[in-house]
């Protein structure tokens, strides 16, 4: 799976696959009428709602200054870091699926074929994806997702959204996020597999990006605008036949 933000909380328990993942495309038309008034002559054109996107992140700030930060911190210091790598390979090789997936849609067919090889040779040789059997073998990774595939078949991304517990989207990729959890394996599996599944790999995504908290509170003035504009670059280089430049991986310990 796919990470999408260091301070998002796992999704919420107990609530059917169609809902959950539909809601923060529902959401939106509140968030506008909300937000509307919020809008100013001065303000970024990219980000109308910034009152209301602003007060969601120090909501999600919050919760993971006070929740996700500490039990990152645990699960990294009680967690040996060959097993912490299973676990992540694990969710990569799942979340392998929706970027198949999204390849196929976007009639990149070669690319999908090689997302298929990447699962299948994971899957069979390395433990389930516990092990990247792949990436040495010259089977490289690659990023799609289905907001990537709407902006694709020209659908504009929309205005800036900041989604509570969820963190930087827009609406375009928010809709598209809900799509995507349909070609998750694990939104398949018995409920009490799922929120534990769902669950481990919150708490492995979270503890990969703590060396980027750090530096995101050491080098930026205004963290939200500095995520914002991070994040609504990065999705258009991503949009750019993906020709994006490679992120640095914080969770690398030398």
């Amino acid at each position: 799976m796919k990470a999408r933000n260091p301070s998002t909380p796992p999704r919420a328990i107990g609530r059917k696959p169609g809902v959950r993942v539909l809601l923060p495309a529902l959401l939106a038309p509140l968030l506008v009428t909300l937000g509307g008034c919020a809008s100013g002559p001065n303000r970024n054109t990219a980000d109308p709602l910034e009152p209301l996107n602003r007060s969601t992140w120090r909501f999600n700030e919050a919760i993971d200054r006070n929740f996700a930060r500490p039990v990152a911190r645990g699960y990294t210091r009680v967690v040996p870091r060959p097993i912490r790598t299973g676990v992540e390979n694990f969710f990569s090789n799942l979340g392998d699926f929706p970027v198949m997936f999204n390849d196929f849609a976007q009639l990149r067919i070669m690319d999908g074929m090689n997302d298929l090889m990447r699962i299948a040779v994971n899957t069979s040789f390395g433990l389930l994806g516990v092990l990247d059997i792949a990436t040495p073998a010259g089977i490289p990774k690659r990023d799609q997702d289905f907001g990537l595939t709407l902006g694709h078949y020209g659908v504009p991304s929309g205005p800036y959204l900041v989604l509570p517990l969820f963190g930087p989207s827009t609406f375009r990729d928010a809709a598209g996020f809900g799509v995507d959890q349909f070609a998750e394996p694990v939104s398949y599996t018995d409920p009490a597999w799922r929120n534990s599944l769902w669950g481990l790999n919150f708490v492995s995504t979270r503890a990969r990006y703590l060396n980027a908290t750090n530096l995101l509170e050491q080098a930026a003035l205004d963290r939200y605008l500095f995520v914002r504009d991070a994040y609504l670059g990065r999705r258009r280089s991503q949009l750019d036949e993906g020709k994006e430049a490679p992120l640095p991986d914080y969770g690398k310990e030398k």
